[in-house]
């Protein structure tokens, strides 16, 4: 018998090999605590032996979905998800082995990205209520930070329940967000963060959209190079959104803007391409919501804020948009981030809850008003708005709505002397400007007005010309 000793090595090989296969695996993000969205055709996704062909058993459902990964072994499926509820549970079984994902909930899911406003957690507000915090109904997903030169597949992070130990280094936006949709809707919530502080949104989008226009690539060749953020367009798209766009969501929260000041011209252009990326990938026209950057001191040009806020009210011509003024929520003008993070988060639920949800929410509460036109009657320049139906009212002790600046054709502006609300229109002059051409208001890096409409949303910046 000796002589066949020879072989069993090699037969040992040749029987492991003949029953290895490659294991089905799921990424981090799909995973058990999940939200998925409800009422919607949800992405699963993974990996797999090449071409194995394997069952999806979600425990809402009496059939199972038949999945078959392609040739190269990734796999991706979309499954019919029920109304909110749960917990549920999903059993993939594979040839080779079976992942059970657990304590899933069914509600609604937001992705909440930008750059230190969306990243800020552990507030006093957030402090506040951490003893009383705990919700199993609202839930985390953190990405990890990462960057890389070609878009990944893996993106780290752990689903979470809400409680004091994972609300304490979370978004404290996105979590006072979720909190109301949570509270206004009555279904779990997923939350899923990926932000960075101190990113100008170039990161956040693929370098193919930046070289699609001029003013953005020379935009992207000013980023300056510091070391605690990368500078190269994608490098956190690749990293931190192409691992997880797939995930099926409700809508998108952005918080982002003051890494893009110093060149605001391309904005516009850089976020509605970014608009289109995420969706297109993502396969869904989801709604996207932004937070107007707040007034800040320290910015070089004396309107280099109100331009950032100029494009950024310029993104709202693109579908599915919406955003919240803050100009009220500054305590510090030396500081670009405003504590009121609770604000902020309630007045985008409240856009949401009207504008996704169709709850019947007057828009004047949800909308900022914003400049519509302006008509020159001799000295005077009577001005129209949006979302002001019931007229304006002022904060404060001024007896007179602040921040608005008159010019002629000289184009040098000067405060304007009178200021009347009417129901309709508010009309300026200027005894210094006999032939009023332009009109500004709240046009500066620092302007905090005191004008807001009657339902108590402050009036977005703006300006009726385009000079330089």
């Amino acid at each position: 018998m000796k002589k066949y000793y020879f072989l069993m090595p090699l037969l040992a090989v040749l029987l492991c090999g003949a029953q290895s296969f490659a294991l089905v695996r799921v990424p981090p993000i799909i995973s058990s605590g999940m939200v998925l969205q409800q009422n919607a055709k949800a992405t699963l996704w993974g990996w797999a032996d090449a071409s194995e062909r394997f069952t999806v058993v979600s425990s809402w459902k009496t059939t199972a979905d038949e999945v078959t990964a392609a040739p190269g072994g990734k796999w991706k499926v979309q499954i019919e998800t029920p109304p909110a509820g749960g917990p549920y549970t999903i059993t993939i079984k594979g040839r080779g082995n079976t992942v059970v994902l657990d304590n899933i909930l069914i509600g609604e899911v937001w992705l909440c990205s930008g750059q230190s406003n969306m990243e800020m957690s552990g507030t006093k507000q957030i402090r506040d209520i951490l003893p009383t915090s705990a919700n199993d109904k609202i839930r985390f997903f953190n990405v990890a930070k990462a960057t890389s030169e070609y878009p990944q597949e893996f993106a780290d992070g752990k689903w979470m329940a809400c409680n004091e130990e994972s609300l304490r280094r979370f978004s404290a936006v996105a979590y006072f967000f979720g909190r109301e949709i949570n509270k206004e809707l009555n279904v779990p919530v997923g939350l899923i963060q990926s932000a960075w502080s101190g990113t100008p949104i170039e990161l956040w989008e693929p370098q193919s959209i930046i070289d699609s226009d001029p003013d953005m690539v020379k935009a992207s060749k000013t980023i300056k190079t510091v070391t605690y953020r990368p500078d190269k367009p994608g490098l956190i798209y690749n990293s931190m959104i192409a691992p997880i766009i797939n995930y099926t969501i409700a809508g998108t929260l952005w918080y982002q803007g003051e890494g893009n000041v110093p060149r605001a011209y391309a904005y516009e252009k850089m976020l509605t391409g970014m608009i289109a990326d995420w969706r297109k990938n993502n396969g869904n026209e989801f709604p996207f919501y932004i937070v107007q950057i707040a007034p800040f001191s320290g910015y070089e040009q004396p309107v280099d804020a109100a331009l950032l806020m100029e494009q950024q009210t310029r993104t709202l011509k693109y579908p599915k948009t919406g955003m919240v003024v803050i100009t009220d929520l500054v305590d510090d003008l030396k500081s670009q981030h405003p504590v009121d993070k609770l604000t902020v988060g309630q007045r985008l639920a409240k856009l949401a809850l009207a504008d996704t949800y169709k709850k019947p929410i007057p828009v004047a509460e949800y909308r900022n008003p914003l400049y519509n036109h302006m008509e020159i009657k001799k000295d005077k320049v009577n001005l129209y708005f949006d979302y002001a139906p019931n007229g304006f009212m002022l904060k404060g002790d001024a007896k007179q709505a602040t921040e608005f600046m008159i010019a002629g054709a000289d184009q040098k502006f000067v405060p304007a002397d009178v200021v009347k609300l009417e129901k309709h229109s508010i009309v300026v002059s200027s005894k210094a400007v006999p032939d009023p051409v332009a009109v500004r208001f709240s046009f500066t890096n620092i302007a905090m007005s005191n004008l807001f409409n009657k339902e108590g949303l402050p009036v977005n910046p703006f300006r009726t010309d385009d000079w330089k």
